[in-house]
């Protein structure tokens, strides 16, 4: 065993010394004692964006936590190093964000998908899941429905990894009532910068807890999360209401998710155009006799989407269509135009896959995505409103505008996840998404990219200046934009990093703390 350990130790200070030298050394995989390291692929220098493509040196595919702990506990020890790991689940960033340049790409779902569940059985005894980093929500789901439970709060779309949307925040329709993703978690195995596996929760190294939860990639990499579960509804009562006043869209989706006990899940979208009104409906099975008069090119006409969900669970003898019912009765939405369906709750919330699907049968699903998300508060949804008609035509807008509202007081202080500050006791902000598909095969080549990404930094640099606007799933290319970011919470960022990154090797496609500077950390 010990020299087995020797030989793991040279092979280790081998690589080291490599992948500081100008050249790309691995052309085939290499034996470092139990590391099984590959050469790049393209999977390792891109992601969903398809904007960014940095190639890595090698890329890592662990069998085992300890495999990941091994590499980081050796680039740690090592004065000559400057090489960079980032950790890689499904792929679904937009800028490179788990891209790592030159460095090492650490392949997430490699590892095992270990998904163990437990069923409280008692008053107040809770039920959660034990699972694995680099398994996606998906497999979650198929596990736990099989006992009946499943974990509360979701992403839209499921084939992707625990740790990645750990690592952001985990938001969907669910999270004005339950939380984000990272509200509902009780414990973490983090693999830190220094190769240490630490199990941790907010009673345990609640620092390292609170800090990997929303914290990119920059303090740890999760190998294992422990998510809290409830039961699970057999179906779903799925409505969609729709509007041409935008004030009174908001209002609504206010009201809704000020009844967490009646509505289980809030969303809603602009409808700019016959293909933002049936794309988003591939996976609604209902027959929607819903044909707005768009206007034309010089005066479009804009509408708006509530889209709720009321949980049914039979056995509780709830009349969900009289829950609907009850509830479409204190909305404004356009007369005779909402529409219901019920399906089951796996195929609600596999949604996004049937649209995925039709995407990737024409050819439209690896394009790019010059997606922008961002958290606004409410004072100033109205003007963000507007600031995205002023960028956007809507007659050739190609995707989805998301827009729904969050409340404050579901999400935690202490984790690393940045929300717009809040100069009052309003509890409302919302989340806009632009889910903008750009194709080349279409005439969107290299210089149509660049001015789709100019324009949304421009809406996110506006709205931050003038609304207090926080991007999620943030991309800044200076650190001086992350250091605005962060606002009066990078000081609590940075001694974090320091802490548990000193020598910032983690997470280097954000782009946040520059590797070899240590001053960067507090650098404005």
């Amino acid at each position: 065993m010990e020299v087995s350990m020797v030989c793991t130790r040279v092979n280790l200070l081998i690589l080291i010394l490599s992948l500081c030298s100008p050249y790309k050394f691995i052309q085939s995989p290499m034996d470092f004692g139990p590391l099984n390291l590959l050469p790049t692929t393209t999977d390792a220098s891109s992601d969903f964006g398809r904007i960014l493509f940095h190639s890595p040196s090698a890329v890592l595919k662990p069998q085992s936590p300890r495999d990941i702990s091994l590499l980081l506990s050796f680039l740690s020890a090592s004065s000559l190093s400057k090489v960079t790991v980032a950790a890689r689940g499904a792929g679904h960033s937009i800028h490179g964000q788990a891209q790592a340049l030159d460095g090492i790409v650490v392949d997430m779902c490699s590892l095992p998908s270990e998904i163990d569940l437990y069923r409280g059985g008692g008053e107040g005894d809770i039920s959660y899941a034990d699972v694995s980093g680099g398994a996606m929500w998906i497999e979650l789901l198929e596990q736990s429905l099989k006992l009946g439970l499943a974990p509360r709060s979701w992403t839209d779309y499921l084939y992707i990894t625990i740790g990645g949307t750990l690592s952001n925040a985990g938001i969907s329709g669910q999270t004005f009532k339950h939380g984000p993703q990272i509200s509902n978690i009780l414990q973490l195995e983090v693999v830190t910068a220094r190769g240490e596996t630490v199990t941790c929760s907010p009673t345990k190294d609640a620092e390292l807890f609170n800090a990997v939860l929303g914290g990119l990639g920059q303090f740890g990499i999760i190998t294992r999360a422990r998510i809290l579960l409830q039961e699970a509804p057999q179906k779903v009562k799925w409505a969609r209401a729709f509007y041409d006043d935008f004030h009174t869209f908001t209002k609504d989706q206010e009201l809704l998710v000020s009844m967490p006990d009646s509505v289980d899940y809030v969303e809603g979208f602009i409808v700019l155009n016959e293909q933002s009104l049936h794309g988003s409906s591939i996976a609604f099975p209902a027959n929607m006799a819903f044909n707005p008069d768009f206007g034309s090119k010089s005066s479009p006409k804009i509408y708006y989407c509530i889209e709720l969900a009321v949980h049914d669970y039979q056995y509780k003898n709830t009349n969900v269509d009289q829950v609907v019912e009850a509830i479409s009765k204190q909305m404004s939405h356009i007369a005779s135009h909402l529409y219901s369906v019920e399906v089951s709750y796996f195929d609600f919330l596999n949604r996004v896959r049937m649209e995925e699907m039709s995407l990737r049968s024409s050819g439209l699903w690896e394009v790019h995505h010059p997606w922008l998300n961002m958290f606004v508060p409410k004072a100033g949804i109205s003007d963000l409103r507007d600031l995205l008609m002023d960028n956007i035509s809507p007659d050739n807008f190609e995707g989805l505008i998301l827009i729904y509202p969050l409340l404050r007081d579901k999400w935690g202080t202490n984790t690393s996840a940045v929300l717009p500050d809040s100069g009052s006791t309003e509890q409302v902000m919302f989340v806009v998404g632009i889910l903008r598909s750009a194709n080349p095969d279409e005439g969107c080549s290299h210089d149509c990219l660049q001015e789709l990404l100019h324009r949304h930094r421009r809406i996110a640099d506006t709205a931050g200046a003038r609304l207090g606007a926080k991007q999620y799933l943030a991309h800044h290319p200076t650190p001086a934009g992350w250091h605005q970011h962060f606002g009066p919470r990078w000081e609590r960022f940075a001694d974090r990093k320091v802490r548990f990154d000193p020598l910032s090797i983690l997470g280097p496609g954000q782009g946040i703390f520059p590797k070899g500077n240590r001053n960067a950390v507090y650098a404005s």
